[in-house]
Formats: C-alpha cells, sequence, structure tokens
C-alpha cells in the first residue's frame, strides 16, 4: 500500500449530488481503502461525521473540512457561488487552490463546479468556457465525446479549442497519438448541418487538427472517430439517451430472458454498462481550466463516486493539465502540423 507520501489527496463535494452525503461519504471509504487517494470531505461537519460514524474509518486516510451550505441544480452558477461563498462546492476548489488538495470531485450541480473551477482556478489561454467530453459509449470506448453539457450554446471557434480538449484527453486517458476529429453532424458529406456545423467545419478544416470531416450519429458506437465534436446541448441529450436506451434495454432484457434468471442478469447489466460508459467511470475531468477537477452524476451511488475519484487521481498522476497546455500550445503555433 502506498505510503501518505505517494497517496493523491483529494478534496470532494461530499454534500453535492441527488444521495449525499450518504453515498458519497460511502464512496469515499471505498476509495480511500485502496491506498492511493486521501479524500478531504468538504460539507456540513455533523453531517459527515455522522455518516463517517456508520463505517470503520480509524485507519483510513479520510478527514472532514467543514463547509456550509450546497448549490442546487436550478441555481445560477455565479450568482450562487457569489451567495454561498462557503458552500461546498467552492471550499473543495478552494482547496486545490491552496495547495491542499491535488484536484477536486463532485456530483452536485454541473453549471457550480464549470463557474468554480474557472473562477477558482482560471481557463487556459484561448479558452473561453470549459468542457466536459469522455467516451460515454462502451461499444466505442476510444471514442471520446465533446461538450457533454457543460456549454449549450457555443461558437465554431469554441468548438475548435473543445476539439484540441478532446484531443488532449484521448492522448493522455486513452493512448491515442494521432487522435482523428471529426464533427457532428446530420450528415457525412462536408455542407452538411446548420449554420454552426458548417462554420465549425470550415475552421477545423484549417486548425492543423487531424481532422476527418464530418460524422452521424450512427457512426458513433463505431469507432469512425476518436474524438467527436458537439456543442453541449446535443452532446448532453446524446448522452442521456444512451443512458436510457441502457436502463431500458437492460429491463427488456431481464423480462424476456426470465425463464434464466442468471443468463437474464448477466446480459442485462453488459448492456446496460455499455451503454452507461459515465456512470462506471465515475465522471470526467473538466476540461479547459487550470486544475484537476471531476465532475461526475448527479445520481451516482458510492460505486461511481469511487470510480470518479480514481479518475481524477489519475489525471493527478498523468499530468493531465499539463498536456492540456501542450496540446493548446501546439494548436496556436503557426507552424503546427
Amino acid at each position: 500500500m502506498p505510503g501518505p507520501s505517494q497517496r493523491v489527496r483529494l478534496a470532494l463535494d461530499a454534500m453535492g449530488g441527488d444521495y449525499g452525503p450518504q453515498e458519497t461519504v460511502k464512496g469515499a471509504i471505498e476509495a480511500a481503502k485502496g491506498g492511493d487517494v486521501e479524500v478531504l470531505l468538504v460539507g456540513d461537519p455533523a453531517a459527515l461525521q455522522a455518516e463517517l460514524e456508520k463505517h470503520r474509518v480509524a485507519a483510513l486516510p479520510v478527514k472532514v473540512v467543514p463547509a456550509e451550505g450546497v448549490i442546487q441544480e436550478g441555481e445560477h452558477p455565479v450568482q450562487a457561488l457569489r451567495q454561498k461563498p462557503r458552500a461546498s462546492i467552492v471550499v473543495a476548489a478552494g482547496l486545490v487552490k491552496q495547495g491542499a488538495a491535488q484536484g477536486f470531485v463532485t456530483m452536485g450541480s454541473t453549471g457550480a463546479a464549470m463557474a468554480a473551477a474557472a473562477l477558482t482556478f482560471g481557463l487556459m489561454e484561448g479558452i473561453e468556457r470549459p468542457a466536459l467530453g469522455g467516451p460515454i459509449i462502451g461499444l466505442a470506448p476510444r471514442t471520446v465525446i465533446i461538450d457533454l453539457g457543460s456549454s449549450v450554446d457555443c461558437r465554431p471557434s469554441q468548438l475548435v479549442s473543445f476539439a484540441a480538449l478532446g484531443s488532449a484527453f484521448a492522448k493522455t486517458f486513452l493512448g491515442v497519438e494521432q487522435p482523428r476529429v471529426a464533427l457532428l453532424s446530420v450528415g457525412a458529406e462536408e455542407g452538411k448541418g446548420n449554420r454552426q456545423a458548417k462554420e465549425t467545419y470550415e475552421l477545423l478544416k484549417a486548425s492543423g487538427q487531424n481532422f476527418v470531416g464530418n460524422v452521424e450519429g450512427h457512426d458513433l458506437p463505431l469507432g469512425r472517430a476518436d474524438v467527436v465534436v458537439c456543442d453541449g446541448f446535443v452532446g448532453n441529450i446524446l448522452m442521456k439517451l444512451t443512458e436510457g436506451l441502457g436502463e431500458g434495454l437492460a429491463q427488456h432484457l431481464r423480462s424476456r430472458l426470465g425463464g434464466r434468471p442468471a443468463d437474464a442478469e448477466a446480459v442485462a447489466q453488459e448492456v446496460y454498462d455499455l451503454l452507461n460508459a459515465v456512470e462506471r467511470a465515475g465522471g470526467g475531468p473538466l476540461l479547459g481550466v487550470k486544475g484537476v477537477a471531476v465532475v461526475g452524476h448527479g445520481r451516482s451511488r458510492a460505486p461511481a463516486v469511487a470510480s470518479a475519484l480514481h479518475t481524477a487521481m489519475l489525471a493527478v498522476q498523468l499530468r493531465f493539465v499539463e498536456k492540456m497546455y501542450q496540446e493548446l500550445a501546439a494548436l496556436r503555433r503557426p507552424d503546427a502540423p
């Protein structure tokens, strides 16, 4: 087991998500048992201590850091940050800024996470908004789709920078040396799509990235590109559609194979997992900010919280932020290939 100096210290917004702090605390304990991470549980001290007392944690690297209040889904992120300066997500981001943690994880409001990270860490040069992206379809585990919901209204220039961030993700986390970048549209031919897609297509062609053109929705499970770019409005709908299909198909298979319960459960779970890759990974890093911030699903239970902490640990160990800097700097060079 790694010693204290080798562990990655992470701040967890323990009050965030639909099931915080019960499931977030359990997830933190599960992650801490692996010995690779130290978890700072950020939130209401009384509530967190009550949850910790339900488990054996005396020997585990888990510590409570007090915070006051939670930013809920539906609140205006920037206004909420000002009105609740001691909210759990704000304190968690602040711990990273202060050097007390190497990254933070939240299952809470995506908007609040994006605002807290952007305001606390700052944005990388050339990035106007952070982005969320990663593999969301298990049938294409090396295809990064970006953006998944952090920016629902995007200009073409922002989509080009998202492509660079997605390429950094593919290189760092998935080991893809020269990611193929594609634009999600309604047709594979050049010139297909709305005004945003057409303008983005031209910019991507001239960007120096390995742009391979348009892909359509039916191409996504087939791995025909390594990075697929779309705005967050489309990406979030796409992600939730695949997750809903996974849940619906799993239920259908259980009912159809009801006479063979063991087989039914195994097949149903496999289908569910293939279409719920984000839940299995726990979450994904917020791209374009000068620090490690991992955002998970609001409905995450303890295993997903533990997985999100593991993803944040990997981002720290792989020097993901540094590699995003390098990718964006290469894109800005006039002699970039």
